[in-house]
């Protein structure tokens, strides 16, 4: 079991994830609608695994991203995004993300890649 943040500004996304997550019994520990929520957030609750969009108000999730693991080199963080291009997933994975997961997916993609990093 895995404890998880998500961080997305669309609430539909988080519930989608929540429910995916609640149902492979990880838990949620915490969920922010932007980056520098996220951050603070990340500080507090020190998740196993980030679940992270890129485009979210405020600070967005590849500046989030460069931010925590700044802090923490060992944080797992998934970009969780709409955008693919290669430049995006590039910049993300320069970040320091450890994986790229394109919306929309399948539940299944969210729950194998989850597994892979608790390994």
């Amino acid at each position: 079991m895995a404890r998880i943040m998500l961080c997305d500004d669309a609430s539909f996304m988080r519930m989608t994830l929540k429910k995916i997550l609640e149902k492979a019994e990880h838990e949620i520990v915490a969920e922010a609608a932007s980056g520098d929520v996220c951050l603070e957030k990340y500080k507090t609750f020190k998740p196993d695994i980030v679940l992270m969009d890129i485009t979210m108000p405020e600070m967005d999730g590849i500046e989030a991203t460069k931010q925590i693991t700044s802090f923490d080199p060992e944080a797992k963080i998934i970009m969780v995004s709409a955008m693919g291009q290669m430049v995006k997933v590039c910049e993300a994975i320069d970040a320091g993300a450890k994986d790229f997961i394109v919306k929309p997916f399948e539940p299944e993609r969210i729950i194998e890649c989850i597994s892979k990093y608790m390994e």
